[in-house]
């Protein structure tokens, strides 16, 4: 005889971000595209924003409208909602409409991934002006055009919620020929700090990570591949991986994406509710 009741239901776990919604620029490949699945799986909705037109300084393709909508597809697979907007981090009033017509749609924004960035090479000397002022545009100023769109949606919640900003172990481990991106992502660690104070009235968290090289295309190409090994005329994936095999103390080359996501999810979850204004290195001990 059937016990009374029936059989019981199986309930959907609940995630770490259930309810809440993520901005996310960068979105439509590498860790943009990681983040938006990692946080999409711990219950979050997604506001993905990227450009499909090529950045004309950087050697290697840059993410098309494809692309971005594959990212969408991932996120819908998961059972989470998405909208994708196409916008260039250099254009304010893009990134406005984004944050506006998302917080509209989904009532709230909780998460800001300010992700977006590119990299190019030159030695500082013979660097020209275009490719200097196109890195601190996009990865630098950008980021502050996707704080000022964005956050004044989380504040306006009157929730709390979290900021992190995509930087880089070349602020602890400076290369030759990279300068500009040196610079750029070295200016988001004062950023963020000053950020964080602001915004703290608010519980709203800010942090930066700090990855170490991550297989994604903006660093599997061969001009990053020539950038670690100037002493090869046409250096491959293997010769670039010697060197980068001996930047780190474990034992890889390289990290995942989805490693960087995974450090992510902690900060803008409850997990990290009492961290703000860190520097989160995620560097296979490349620092020590």
């Amino acid at each position: 005889m059937r016990g009374v009741g029936g059989p019981k239901l199986r309930r959907r776990p609940v995630g770490k971000l259930e309810g809440k919604v993520a901005f996310i620029t960068g979105a439509a490949r590498g860790q943009g595209r990681s983040h938006a699945l990692r946080l999409a799986a711990e219950g979050a909705d997604i506001i993905a924003v990227d450009t499909p037109a090529q950045v004309d300084t950087v050697p290697y393709p840059t993410a098309t409208r494809e692309d971005l909508e594959e990212t969408a597809r991932e996120v819908k697979a998961l059972g989470r909602q998405i909208m994708v907007f196409e916008a260039d981090v250099r254009d304010l009033a893009a990134l406005q409409h984004a944050a506006d017509e998302g917080a509209r749609a989904f009532r709230r924004i909780d998460i800001v991934l300010a992700n977006a960035g590119i990299l190019s090479t030159a030695q500082t000397l013979d660097m020209d002006e275009n490719m200097w002022q196109t890195m601190i545009d996009v990865n630098l100023t950008g980021v502050w055009k996707t704080v000022k769109a964005a956050v004044p949606h989380i504040v306006n919640g009157g929730r709390g919620g979290a900021v992190v900003i995509t930087s880089s172990m070349a602020t602890f481990s400076p290369h030759e020929n990279a300068a500009h991106y040196t610079a750029a992502k070295s200016g988001l660690i004062g950023f963020s700090r000053v950020l964080a104070k602001e915004l703290a009235r608010h519980q709203i968290r800010v942090n930066t990570v700090h990855p170490t090289t991550v297989s994604t295309d903006m660093i599997l190409n061969d001009s990053t591949f020539r950038l670690f090994r100037p002493d090869l005329e046409n250096p491959t994936r293997a010769d670039f991986e010697e060197v980068a095999l001996q930047l780190n103390a474990l034992d890889t080359p390289l990290i995942d994406a989805v490693d960087v996501s995974n450090a992510v999810l902690y900060l803008v979850s409850d997990d990290g509710r009492f961290v703000t204004g860190n520097t989160h290195s995620i560097d296979a001990g490349g620092t020590l």
